[in-house]
């Protein structure tokens, strides 16, 4: 008799198609989550990698809202945060994307991992919207394409590296969030092909005059990322890039603020706004764990800087 699906519910908390151990390695998920938020979630992953250990291989399905399916290896260090009802991952991404349900956009999700973003943004809460979902490395494009499945293939998955320029590179890492094009020459990994978003216009993706919200997590590559993009951010469109944590020297920042015509925003917890910066001063002060990364949103649309200006402290109420 086939394995029943393991499923969790995170409107309900119920967990389905569970074995005994399987459950045990639920609570133990969930009390790291808890115990372990302390400390911006350090050592968790330790945690997930020694409970993983006791498990026989096999996915999750973790329904996020009403119509989003997100599936992923269970016991998956950087996932299994999903199991506790209370974290939100990049809690001021979703609310943004929340709050623009009724506008017509399409989202560029580059560095998109197992599609995260991809499956709420096109599902019904969030405004059933077009995706791209864009990730380079083969096996984790194959979660990305079951995920696609399982959501009714209502996005499009694309296994591609970003960068300034199409070709290909070397892929290399040991964990799927962190695999990066950026590592040193010569390094061992998988050679993947390269394309720059202006691409996407060349091929007739997408067109150059649509309304676009660009995720970039693209693990270093982010400054090659908006050099490959110079007619795309022409557009009507808003670009949200990760300022990791461990950079003091808000890299990522400051290159928006010398080198492009974008207005710069970031979500600052004691204001409770999205504050525009006009320098990298704020990020010193927001940015307090070094382990984790952090959104600036970037753009030069009229339209898009409005609505970012129009939310206010709600999210403290959304966040809670």
């Amino acid at each position: 008799m086939a394995q029943p699906v393991l499923a969790f519910d995170r409107r309900t908390g119920l967990l389905d198609g569970a074995t005994a151990v399987e459950r045990l390695a639920a609570v133990a998920f969930f009390a790291g989550a808890r115990v372990s938020s302390v400390w911006s979630y350090r050592g968790f992953g330790l945690g997930c990698k020694a409970v993983r250990a006791m498990l026989t291989e096999r996915d999750i399905i973790v329904r996020l809202d009403e119509g989003a399916l997100f599936s992923f290896p269970y016991g998956d260090s950087y996932w299994s945060l999903l199991l506790d009802q209370r974290y939100r991952y990049e809690a001021d991404v979703e609310f943004f994307l929340r709050s623009v349900a009724d506008v017509d956009y399409t989202l560029i999700d580059c560095g998109a991992n197992y599609g995260y973003w991809s499956v709420l943004v096109t599902s019904r809460p969030f405004g059933a919207h077009r995706a791209i979902a864009i990730e380079p490395s083969s096996q984790t494009f194959a979660q990305l394409t079951a995920n696609a499945k399982i959501n009714g293939n209502r996005f499009k998955p694309m296994q591609r590296a970003i960068g300034a320029a199409a070709g290909s590179v070397r892929l290399s890492g040991s964990k799927h969030e962190k695999l990066s094009i950026a590592g040193p020459a010569g390094q061992l990994g998988e050679e993947v092909t390269v394309i720059a978003l202006d691409d996407l216009v060349d091929q007739k993706i997408i067109t150059a005059h649509g309304r676009y919200v660009i995720k970039l997590d693209v693990e270093g590559i982010e400054l090659e990322a908006l050099t490959g993009a110079a007619r795309l951010l022409n557009s009507d469109c808003i670009v949200i890039c990760e300022e990791h944590g461990s950079d003091q020297n808000h890299t990522i920042s400051r290159y928006i603020l010398k080198n492009t015509d974008k207005k710069l925003f970031c979500y600052d917890p004691d204001t409770g706004h999205y504050e525009h910066l006009r320098d990298v001063s704020s990020l010193e002060r927001i940015k307090q764990a070094r382990n984790i990364g952090y959104n600036v949103f970037a753009t030069k649309s009229l339209f898009w800087e409005q609505r970012l200006r129009s939310l206010s402290a709600s999210f403290r109420r959304f966040d809670r």
